[in-house]
C-alpha cells in the first residue's frame, strides 16, 4: 500500500521528477502560463501556488524557500514583487489549469497552467491601433480604407473558378 503518497510518481525518478517541475515553475514564473501534460500541470500548480504563498509571506526565509526552487535571483524577486502582491488578498488558488486537447503523438491530455490574475509585466503586448479604436477593428465597415482595398479585385486563378464552376453545379 501507498500510503501518505503526496505527489505523483510522473513515471520519473525523484531527482528528474523534481528538476522537470521546477523547470516547469520557472517557466510560469518567466512568462505567466505554460502549456504541458495534465498530470505535470497539477504537480506544478500545487508547487507554484506554494511559491507564492512564500511570496506573500515576505520574510528572508521564504526567498531561501524559493530560490531553492527557482536557482536565480531575478525570478525570486519577480516572485516577491509582481506576483505575490497582486494576491494579498486571495487566501489560496493563484493558479489555475485549463484542459486542452489529447496530444496527436501520444495520446497525452495537454493542459495551460496560467495564473489566475496575471501582472501587467507578463500579460502579451497588443498593438496600440487596436486598443485605441476597438470598434474599427470590430466593424469592416467604420474601418479605414487602406489604397490596397481601393484597387480593382484581383481575378481569380483558374483552379479558384473550377472550384466555384463545381459549387455551381452541385447546388442546381
Amino acid at each position: 500500500m501507498r500510503h501518505a503518497t503526496r505527489s505523483q510518481r510522473l513515471s520519473l525518478p525523484t531527482a528528474h521528477r523534481q528538476a522537470l517541475l521546477d523547470n516547469l515553475v520557472k517557466g510560469l514564473v518567466l512568462h505567466g502560463q505554460i502549456r504541458t501534460t495534465y498530470a505535470r500541470a497539477k504537480e506544478a500548480q500545487r508547487r507554484m501556488d506554494r511559491l507564492v504563498t512564500w511570496g506573500k509571506e515576505g520574510s528572508i526565509h521564504a526567498r531561501r524557500l524559493a530560490f531553492r526552487i527557482l536557482q536565480d535571483q531575478k525570478l525570486v524577486k519577480r516572485l516577491f514583487s509582481d506576483i505575490a502582491p497582486r494576491f494579498m488578498d486571495t487566501p489560496g488558488g493563484y493558479t489555475r489549469v485549463v484542459r486542452l486537447s489529447w496530444r496527436r503523438g501520444d495520446g497525452a491530455q495537454e493542459a495551460i497552467v496560467a495564473f489566475s490574475r496575471i501582472p501587467e509585466s507578463l500579460q502579451p503586448r497588443t498593438s496600440k491601433k487596436i486598443a485605441a479604436e476597438p470598434s474599427a477593428a470590430l466593424d469592416p465597415a467604420t474601418a479605414p480604407v487602406s489604397k490596397e482595398d481601393t484597387s480593382a479585385k484581383k481575378p481569380k486563378g483558374f483552379f479558384e473558378g473550377l472550384r466555384d464552376l463545381w459549387k455551381r453545379k452541385k447546388r442546381s
